[in-house]
């Protein structure tokens, strides 16, 4: 019995030794980085821009993987399933982790069990875009137009259930106007038929939207949050309009799947906080429209809490469902 007690002692012992060895030297191998959307969205500009730095402070590749579909559902699967073990990451965004949550009964993964939140990377109102050969340049202009002619304005939107497609229904329920919705396989998809008139306007994120707003393909009427948005400060809010319960912000973070240690959970936060919080960072997010913000893991899980009730106001006022 002795034997087998030390036996077990030197163990238990070799296997401690053996996890504190694996947190100090973590990562030893290219980290994957799912972005559950399509290339050039915001998301993905976000993660290719966070994944390169971050990847130079780790001492190791951050390979980006778009897994698009679903409204982000399978690339938040994909991670959620994935080994507990820091190599697997994901981009978190408003999208997979707050909003399906309301719109669809089941859900392959469960938002606040199966990932372990690390730092929010930035905050970002949407931004409503349109045509230059639509005839509106403020949101009254908008409102008037589609009252005027009811059924023959047409929307994007990254597909059914994307913050867009919600922002353009809460609107039309605020404005009480009729918009005829053309969901697409993603932010990409939209945008190009938005620059190419099929569609006429589109509720996006700055991110994606400044290029073509500031080569003239686009005209920019309004941001989605409450009160004006510093990086786009110039630009009035739907809310100035007339519709002040009107507020609504995206944003992105960064998580890995449920169960990994807290030791890789820290040495990620330190390091992707480092890398965000650095003037260089900021002000490339700024010039794309966005805010950086970060918080601990445990602000993280609580954030998301909140946006999903936040979110389920949303959804339930603008009828929206997915099944």
């Amino acid at each position: 019995m002795r034997f087998s007690f030390v036996s077990f002692s030197l163990c238990a012992g070799a296997t401690l030794l053996c996890g504190c060895a694996n947190a100090q030297t973590y990562p030893v191998k290219p980290v994957r980085l799912i972005v559950p959307y399509p290339p050039g969205g915001g998301t993905d500009i976000f993660a290719r821009m966070l994944g390169a730095r971050l990847g130079e402070s780790l001492g190791q590749q951050l390979v980006i993987e778009n897994r698009a579909g679903a409204a982000g559902v399978l690339g938040a699967e994909a991670a959620s399933k994935a080994a507990p073990d820091g190599y697997t990451l994901v981009v978190g965004q408003a999208s997979n982790l707050a909003i399906n949550q309301n719109l669809m009964s089941k859900l392959p993964y469960d938002p606040l069990k199966d990932f372990a939140p690390i730092t929010l990377i930035a905050t970002s109102p949407s931004l409503l875009v349109v045509h230059p050969s639509l005839p509106v340049r403020s949101v009254k202009d908008l409102v008037a137009l589609a009252k005027a002619q009811p059924g023959a304005i047409n929307y994007a939107s990254a597909g059914n259930g994307s913050p867009g497609h919600l922002a353009a229904e809460y609107f039309k329920k605020l404005a009480k106007i009729d918009l005829v919705h053309i969901p697409y396989k993603g932010a990409t998809p939209a945008m190009l038929d938005v620059i190419a008139g099929q569609a006429s306007l589109y509720f996006t994120s700055p991110v994606a939207a400044q290029p073509y707003v500031h080569s003239g393909r686009l005209r920019q009427i309004a941001v989605t949050s409450a009160k004006r948005f510093a990086p786009l400060a110039d630009v009035a809010t739907i809310a100035e309009a007339g519709y002040p319960e009107f507020d609504l912000t995206s944003w992105w973070g960064l998580l890995a799947p449920a169960g990994v240690s807290k030791d890789i959970v820290a040495r990620l936060h330190a390091d992707a906080v480092k890398v965000l919080e650095t003037a260089d960072m900021k002000e490339k997010l700024a010039t794309q429209g966005a805010m950086v913000v970060t918080n601990t893991p445990a602000q993280f899980a609580a954030y998301i809490k909140s946006e999903i009730a936040n979110w389920g106001r949303i959804v339930a006022v603008s009828g929206a469902r997915m099944d």
